[in-house]
C-alpha cells in the first residue's frame, strides 16, 4: 500500500461510517411509520446485539461493580438516545432531526473546552437550529413542538452517552463495553417495542429492514471508526463528524425525497461550521455516534 493510500484510508473509513449511519437513519425513517419508533429501535438494538455478541464475545466475569454501573448507565443513555431520536423521525425530516440532535454533543464539547470561541460557535449553532426548525419563519402554533422536543432530548441523551462511553472505556475494551451496554439497552427497549407493535406488521421485509438498520447504524460505523482512529488525528475526526447533519439531509433527499428550503440550509450550514470549529479542537471517541 502506497503512502498516500495509507493516509487516505482512515479518512475514507470515517466518511463511510458517517454515510452508513445516516443511511441507517433514513432506512429507520421508512420503518417508523410501519411499526412505530420504539419497535424500530427494539428491532435495531436486538439484531445489532446478536451481531456484536458474535463479533466481540464480551467477557461477563471479572468486572468490578463500578464497571457494571458504568455499563448500565451507558446502556440507559443509549436506549433513551435512540428512542427519542426515532420518535423525532416520525415527525421531522431526518436532516432537521439530526441537526437539532447534534447540538447536544456540540454543547458538551464547548463546555468541556471552556474556550470563548467555542461558546460563540454554540450560539451560532443555536441560531442555525432556529432557522432549520422554522422557529423564525413559521407561526409558533404551526411548529412541531413535540418533534423538536424529541430531537433536542436525543441530543441531550447523546451528550450523556458520550460521557458514559468515556467511563466505560476506562473499564472495558471499546467494543466489549459497547456490546454489553447495547445488551442493557436492548433489554430495556425490546419489551416496550414488543408491547406496542402489531405482530402482523413484522413481515420478512420489515425484519430485513431492521437488520439493515442494525448493520448500517451500529455494526459498520463502529467497526470503521475503531479502525480509523488508530491512524487518524482526533481533531480531524471531529471535523469529519461535523458533516453528519449535511449527510443526513442528503440521505433524506435521496432515500426519503425530503427537501429543505433556503433558510433551513443556511441554518444547517451554521451548525456544520460551528461543529467543525468546536469538535475540531476536541478529542472525540469512536463510540460517540448514535
Amino acid at each position: 500500500m502506497t503512502a498516500p493510500t495509507r493516509r487516505s484510508t482512515p479518512l475514507l473509513l470515517v466518511l463511510a461510517a458517517i454515510v452508513s449511519v445516516q443511511l441507517g437513519g433514513a432506512l429507520a425513517a421508512l420503518l417508523v411509520p410501519l411499526i412505530g419508533p420504539t419497535a424500530t429501535v427494539a428491532l435495531r438494538l436486538g439484531l445489532a446485539v446478536l451481531v456484536l455478541l458474535v463479533v466481540a464475545r464480551p467477557r461477563v466475569r471479572g468486572h468490578s461493580p463500578q464497571a457494571w454501573w458504568a455499563v448500565v448507565a451507558f446502556g440507559v443513555s443509549l436506549a433513551l438516545m435512540n428512542s427519542t431520536f426515532y420518535a423525532s423521525l416520525a415527525r421531522l425530516p431526518i436532516g432537521v432531526a439530526v441537526t437539532i440532535e447534534f447540538v447536544g454533543p456540540l454543547t458538551l464539547s464547548a463546555v468541556l473546552s471552556r474556550r470563548g470561541t467555542d461558546a460563540l460557535a454554540v450560539l451560532a449553532a443555536l441560531g442555525g437550529i432556529a432557522l432549520i426548525s422554522g422557529a423564525l419563519t413559521v407561526p409558533w402554533a404551526e411548529l412541531d413542538h413535540v418533534g423538536i422536543a424529541f430531537a433536542a432530548s436525543a441530543g441531550a441523551f447523546w451528550a450523556a452517552y458520550i460521557v458514559c462511553s468515556q467511563q466505560v472505556g476506562r473499564h472495558f475494551a471499546r467494543l466489549e463495553g459497547l456490546t454489553l451496554a447495547m445488551v442493557v439497552a436492548a433489554v430495556l427497549v425490546i419489551p416496550v417495542g414488543a408491547a406496542t407493535v402489531d405482530g402482523d406488521r413484522l413481515t420478512t421485509a420489515v425484519v430485513a429492514g431492521g437488520l439493515g438498520i442494525a448493520l448500517l447504524s451500529s455494526v459498520i460505523p463502529y467497526s470503521f471508526e475503531l479502525l480509523a482512529l488508530r491512524h487518524l488525528d482526533a481533531r480531524v475526526f471531529g471535523v469529519l463528524l461535523s458533516l453528519e447533519p449535511a449527510t443526513a439531509a442528503l440521505a433524506g433527499f435521496l432515500v426519503l425525497h425530503q427537501t429543505l428550503d433556503g433558510l433551513q440550509l443556511v441554518g444547517m450550514t451554521l451548525v456544520v461550521v460551528a461543529s467543525a470549529i468546536v469538535m475540531g479542537t476536541s478529542r472525540p471517541r469512536a463510540a460517540d455516534i448514535g
